[in-house]
């Protein structure tokens, strides 16, 4: 039965997840740590990181994350065809039209152009969510946060270097040369 459930909470934020990337960590926020409550926002953190440094999307990271914690391989695996599985049917459909047909589909750029503000807001949401999770530490209450300073300083000195056009993956290997030498410093 949880096989099934995985499947299509997956299948849903498959559906759902236009904009793809960081568009689609509301809606796994919303249906897997708020609603199953399968995995807790700072698991949610660390598998955003984790995606980051490994090759593939972030949705089918997040699936296979999210599968394997809940039932294991088998779980992992229906998962991740589950948030695939829109898209596979999706992309076969415009494929088949656009390059069979030979045709252009000018509602479908009408809609994709309406649709980048939303992504836009998604991403933001998604962002506001991960910096409240990463630098802010709730000790008891909502009233008592607590500024987690080694992530706040590691944001800060990331946020530099991506305006100096650092490359990102030095970008990576600087975060984490930061994050495990201030958490022996603090």
């Amino acid at each position: 039965m949880i096989l099934i459930e995985l499947y299509l909470q997956f299948l849903i934020i498959g559906a759902t997840a236009f904009g793809g990337g960081y568009a689609v960590l509301p809606l796994i926020n919303s249906y897997i740590v708020e609603g199953k409550g399968w995995i807790t926002m700072a698991e949610m953190t660390d598998v955003i990181t984790i995606s980051n440094m490994t090759p593939g999307p972030i949705a089918i990271n997040s699936a296979t994350f999210v599968g394997t914690k809940v039932a294991g391989l088998p779980g992992s695996i229906v998962a991740t065809l589950g948030v695939v599985t829109p898209s596979f049917i999706l992309m076969s459909i415009i494929g088949y039209v656009l390059f069979a047909k030979n045709k252009r589909l000018t509602f479908l750029e009408k809609m994709l152009k309406t649709l980048r503000p939303t992504v836009v807001g998604l991403i933001a949401i998604a962002a506001v969510d991960l910096i409240q999770e990463a630098i802010f530490t709730n000790n008891a209450s909502p009233e008592s946060f607590t500024i987690n300073y080694v992530p706040l300083l590691t944001f800060f000195v990331g946020l530099y270097f991506y305006y100096k056009k650092v490359n990102l993956t030095k970008l990576i290997l600087v975060g984490a040369a930061l994050g495990i030498g201030l958490s022996f410093v603090f």
